[in-house]
């Protein structure tokens, strides 16, 4: 889709795309694009690039160092930098714990966190589900219990992602039990490396280890750690859900491997023909296309008509994007054949400069599809969206 209908969006395009032609480092194109592993130190060292161009907070308003760009304008980024192969800025602060601090957190709050979320000083990870409190998020029980100055919390948090690189946490904990759950709920900043905290891996089927455990004993949070109001934390967490289910569509990711897709279809050759001749892989190619114009279509009217979060239409979004994200890699691993069979853990690493089956472009694209399955269940799965939908929209 061509956004580019003015002069000045035409120059803003320009002026990201010699940007990122100067100044993404071609090593991280090269994994980003090839579905290769990027470390901690890949994530920050592109940040930081951002930062110093004054765009890592693409979506803030100026007057918290961010760039004030409208809703147009922070789309065509996201687009550019996923043609482009950048990795992702991560979300859990500059997209998620930073908007519910602007909203909700006190001055000195904002003063503190706020820049280092900017400079990635801080890595965040996000607290929120737990054994039995999974889409059932109001059911947590992690206990936050009021000692002097301090909350004092014991319990477990699981599938907390980055949790191993993280040392800054947004929490959801329980501070009262009595009422309806939602009622004693509080929003939380942690410092994972204060004592009594520990975490551990949780090994994926796509060989990564990105998701965690994360036990509290006795873990002393300063009160002044608190966003808002004791209590109220459940308000703030369906206000920040609202930003990170919008963002798991990732249109503009979806855009550059659908560019993918279809390259490589066109080098497959299946019974002496290209396989994007063959007309039933074609109708499914097509299908997928213009489901992905109308989800940005969808994206750009929501983030045109509300500065808030988009309730009920983010999670529309949530399950349109993240379903495309699963069909993307179901074909494109159709396109691949037996070249992306080959798991390769030495090459998907770094450590190798060639794949064991000899197809490099191929080589990453079953963890990528692995790695899919669970984008309908993270950030609230399918069937919770689902229920919020029918319950605001349809009054069920």
């Amino acid at each position: 889709m061509n956004l580019d209908d003015t002069p000045e969006l035409q120059a803003f395009r320009r002026e990201l795309r010699e940007f990122l032609s100067t100044h993404l480092p071609a090593d991280l194109r090269a994994k980003v694009t090839g579905h290769l592993r990027l470390t901690r130190e890949d994530f920050v060292r592109w940040h930081r690039i951002v930062h110093a161009r004054g765009w890592a907070g693409a979506s803030w308003p100026t007057v918290y160092g961010g760039t004030g760009w409208t809703a147009l304008q922070q789309h065509i980024w996201d687009e550019e930098c996923s043609q482009a192969g950048a990795p992702i800025i991560q979300p859990f602060g500059v997209n998620m714990v930073a908007p519910v601090i602007m909203a909700y957190g006190n001055e000195a709050q904002k003063r503190y966190y706020l820049p280092r979320i900017l400079s990635c000083e801080d890595w965040w990870c996000q607290g929120y589900s737990e054994p039995g409190a999974g889409s059932d998020l109001a059911a947590l029980r992690l206990k936050a219990q009021r000692q002097g100055d301090d909350y004092i919390l014991n319990g477990q948090k699981t599938w907390t992602t980055m949790a191993q690189h993280a040392n800054m946490m947004f929490c959801l904990v329980r501070t009262n039990s009595e009422g309806r759950k939602q009622e004693g709920i509080s929003f939380l900043l942690v410092d994972m490396r204060t004592p009594g905290i520990t975490v551990r891996p949780i090994h994926l089927m796509n060989g990564e280890a990105d998701v965690n455990d994360v036990f509290f004993e006795d873990v002393a949070v300063p009160v002044e750690n608190l966003i808002g109001v004791e209590n109220q934390g459940w308000t703030y967490a369906k206000y920040l859900l609202g930003h990170e289910r919008t963002s798991i569509a990732g249109v503009g990711r979806s855009k550059r491997e659908l560019r993918q897709l279809k390259q490589l279809a066109a080098k497959r050759r299946v019974r002496g023909r290209s396989l994007m001749d063959d007309p039933v892989f074609a109708d499914q190619v097509a299908r997928l296309e213009i489901d992905l114009m109308a989800l940005e279509i969808t994206v750009l009217r929501v983030a045109a008509e509300s500065s808030s979060a988009p309730g009920a239409l983010s999670s529309m979004i949530k399950i349109t994007g993240t379903e495309m994200q699963q069909r993307l890699t179901e074909l494109m691993v159709k396109a691949a054949g037996p070249g992306a069979l080959a798991y390769d853990t030495a090459f998907l690493d770094g450590h190798s400069a060639h794949s064991l089956s000899g197809d490099d472009e191929a080589a990453g694209l079953v963890p990528a599809y692995l790695t899919c399955r669970a984008t309908t269940i993270y950030g609230g799965s399918t069937e919770v969206q689902k229920n919020i939908i029918a319950q605001h929209v349809l009054g069920l």
